[in-house]
């Protein structure tokens, strides 16, 4: 496979990849879907770089309630290293989305001085750090939407996050409706039928997981 194309190997060749796998003594591991990954709070000092696939980062509550964190994209990185450590015995966890392919490598092997100053081994820690810096926009976008008020206004800010990122009043969602309910922490049904009555107003247009948002511009939520 082609590792320069994944964002964490960005101007990496493939033979320094594959040097680098064998000198972090990295481990190569395949999910299905539904499958977890890794559980923060077991995971220890371990990265992971998603290789091949989807995944999601989960969080359940003491009361079995899920809700996603954040959407896990080819080329991302992950691990409880990298965020946080679960309190109040919430369980998070990274979960495959279809078939995914994973390398995982200790924390301590990527950030330590490589003894041969290996140039891609200071590039695979500038991607890491620019990946981090993305990971915190991300959240940072969906504290936005989480901070509004009602579920109209979480699904009006979320469209239009995704619409200033695609550049275009038509775009497909990351995942399923079902998920696009965990994702803003409000109920299914509840979610239906606000998006129910967002078409009828002819403010949102669904087919499967392509939307098409035409909100006025005084409309309420993220601007």
């Amino acid at each position: 496979m082609e590792y320069r194309e994944l964002a964490i190997f960005r101007d990496i060749t493939n033979e320094e990849v594959e040097s680098m796998i064998h000198c972090f003594r990295m481990r190569r591991a395949w999910f299905e879907a539904g499958q977890t990954i890794c559980t923060y709070g077991e995971s220890g000092g371990e990265v992971g770089v998603l290789i091949r696939g989807q995944a999601v980062l989960v969080r359940f509550d003491y009361a079995g309630n899920r809700t996603i964190l954040e959407q896990v994209e080819a080329g991302s990185v992950f691990g409880e290293v990298l965020a946080f450590t679960p309190e109040l015995g919430d369980c998070v966890e990274v979960v495959s989305v279809g078939d995914s392919e994973v390398l995982f490598m200790e924390y301590d092997h990527l950030m330590k001085r490589c003894e041969n100053a290996c140039a891609h081994h200071s590039k695979l820690v500038q991607n890491m750090f620019r990946l981090v810096a993305e990971h915190t926009r991300r959240l940072s976008c969906r504290v936005e939407v989480l901070s509004r008020r009602n579920i109209r206004e979480k699904l009006q800010c979320y469209f239009r996050l995704c619409r200033l990122e695609a550049g275009t009043d038509a775009f497909t969602l990351p995942f399923t409706l079902s998920a696009l309910a965990d994702y803003i922490s409000t109920d299914r049904s509840a979610m239906m039928r606000e998006l129910k009555k967002m078409k009828e107003e002819g403010l949102v247009r669904i087919e499967g997981r392509t939307v098409t948002w035409r909100d006025g511009a005084g409309a309420t939520g993220c601007s």
